[in-house]
């Protein structure tokens, strides 16, 4: 089958009863449940949440997304083959192992296609928690353009790019545009500091005093255990995103728990351990593609100055890219997915097919 049509491009426009508006986001389009299905879903599945729990249908696409454009390829891919299911698989992993451990649930409650999940909806926290281990990427710019201090926190003198750092370093940044908060600039993705955090809890979302210290032990315990487990594999965790929220529980009580993706290419910086050893950078992530857009475009600063996000977006709907880049990224990303699962990845031939199929025979979603 042409490879093109294993492409999942849109996933905002399937025909599933909502409670809401569809949420489309870069890759994923999350569908809230109607409170009826909401229920019928959690007792017939056997889902452990509170009764009358919210409950949606998050799908994954195939989307290549990058400097905040999406990008296509010749021979019709708007997407990346593979990619939407190895995303899944690889961050379903973690949340199983994160839960193993004892450090908090996820909002993925099943799995029952490779690109679609039956989730818990949460109220999140309005950051993105950000885990850094080696300096590199916009960290090392900013620190070889002699910043020495990153969200409150003091960097030593004399690191070199791609170093490890001497702790792990938490830089977390807004999730949306904050108003009205001394400190704090009203614009998306600012770094912010622990004192902004404890300062503006509740802004953030922060419903106990206490959670500004619990979110940062389940980031830390999350990154660290990740981080082993590659290390077994011998890779190399660089640094990762990570997103909370809140759910209720049966006890009456709020519980913060990992939303979205955790531990992939597309949220997390991970290295080959034996190259980097020997001095060299490879990853496995979107960097090797987002490298070949800066040495591709006509002009590299429109990737990188989001004063000039239009003609970025003009670019990128212009711009037909080799289908060699996209099938870099897939051998990349399916490779990764495979080595931490121990098992092939399905990929879906006929997505949206499936998708339907699933979403009226199991779940009942469909009109």
């Amino acid at each position: 089958m042409d490879s093109a049509a294993q492409v999942l491009a849109v996933n905002d426009d399937l025909p599933i009863r909502t409670g809401a508006p569809v949420h489309s986001g870069k890759v994923r389009a999350v569908y809230w449940l109607t409170e009826r299905d909401s229920r019928r879903l959690a007792e017939d599945r056997g889902y452990r949440v509170v009764p009358g729990a919210p409950l949606g249908i998050m799908v994954i696409s195939d989307r290549l997304s990058a400097f905040d454009c999406l990008w296509r390829a010749e021979g019709g891919w708007d997407g990346v083959p593979g990619k939407g299911a190895a995303l899944n698989a690889i961050a379903a992993h973690w949340f199983r192992s994160f839960a193993a451990a004892g450090l908090a649930p996820a909002h993925l409650l099943e799995a029952p296609h490779p690109l679609l999940w039956v989730v818990q909806r949460a109220r999140p926290l309005a950051l993105e928690a950000i885990a850094r281990q080696y300096i590199t990427g916009s960290l090392w710019r900013a620190y070889e353009a002699g910043e020495r201090s990153f969200c409150g926190i003091a960097l030593p003198e004399g690191l070199g790019a791609h170093e490890r750092l001497p702790e792990l370093l938490m830089t977390p940044s807004t999730k949306g545009v904050l108003r009205g908060l001394p400190g704090v600039p009203e614009a998306d993705d600012v770094n912010i500091s622990r004192a902004q955090l404890l300062k503006h809890r509740a802004a953030f979302g922060f419903e106990d005093p206490g959670d500004v210290d619990h979110y940062t032990t389940l980031l830390a315990s999350g990154f660290r255990l990740i981080e082993r487990e590659l290390a077994a594999l011998d890779l190399v965790f660089v640094d990762t995103k990570f997103e909370f929220g809140y759910v209720d529980t049966a006890e009456g009580t709020a519980q913060l728990i990992y939303l979205d993706e955790v531990g992939t290419p597309d949220s997390s910086r991970i290295w080959d351990g034996p190259r980097y050893r020997a001095g060299e950078v490879v990853e496995f992530s979107k960097e090797a593609f987002r490298q070949a857009l800066l040495s591709g475009a006509p002009d590299p600063a429109v990737l990188l100055d989001k004063g000039r996000m239009a003609s970025r977006q003009a670019l990128a709907r212009e711009w037909i890219l080799p289908r060699a880049l996209f099938e870099q990224v897939s051998a990349s990303y399916r490779g990764l997915a495979e080595r931490l699962t121990g098992e092939r990845l399905a990929v879906p031939e006929r997505p949206r097919e499936e998708l339907t199929g699933v979403l009226a025979d199991e779940l009942g979603l469909l009109d």
